[in-house]
């Protein structure tokens, strides 16, 4: 699959009617592939994202397996600035991991990273995009709202069937 490049210039609608602010035309956007796994963990990690035990690398090429069009890193001069690890489950879609480097926020790469996960769910003939946030990350939720997605009061439960020891991959 090849990079994807946007078009840049003034603010435009997403798939979603949101508004998508323009990005670096720099940045080109691109299937998540093994080798970026160092690198987008950390990402995340200084992010803020609090990792599970299904983002190993093993749990994450699974993911990558099942929906390869979803999981999508953006690259500026050969390195990764921005990733999202998109699902579908063959009714919703689902946004588990979206990050930002520091040094590339206030540019629209998040908004821009969300249009594109949104276009390619909407063309596999998803209707609904979910994803969680915690409640104490205020500056996530509003950018969320920012680009289109409403606050709804849910009670999220879990219950891991299966946690892979501790340096297992």
């Amino acid at each position: 699959m090849r990079p994807v490049s946007l078009p840049t210039g003034r603010s435009r609608r997403g798939p979603t009617g949101s508004r998508v602010p323009s990005a670096d035309p720099e940045i080109q956007i691109r299937p998540f592939v093994p080798s970026d796994y160092p690198t987008v963990v950390e990402l995340w990690r200084i992010s803020g994202i609090h990792l599970s035990p299904s983002d190993t690398p093993r749990e994450l090429e699974r993911s990558r397996r099942r929906d390869p069009d979803l999981f999508l890193v953006a690259e500026r001069d050969g390195r990764i600035v921005g990733v999202v690890l998109g699902r579908f489950d063959g009714r919703r879609g689902w946004i588990n991991h979206l990050a930002v480097d520091t040094a590339t926020r206030r540019l629209g790469l998040g908004a821009r990273l969300m249009t594109e996960v949104e276009r390619r769910l909407a063309r596999k003939g998803c209707a609904k995009v979910n994803l969680h946030v915690t409640r104490e990350n205020e500056a996530v939720c509003a950018f969320y709202e920012r680009v289109g997605y409403a606050r709804r009061d849910m009670v999220f439960m879990e219950k891991w069937l299966r946690v892979p020891a501790p340096g297992r991959v």
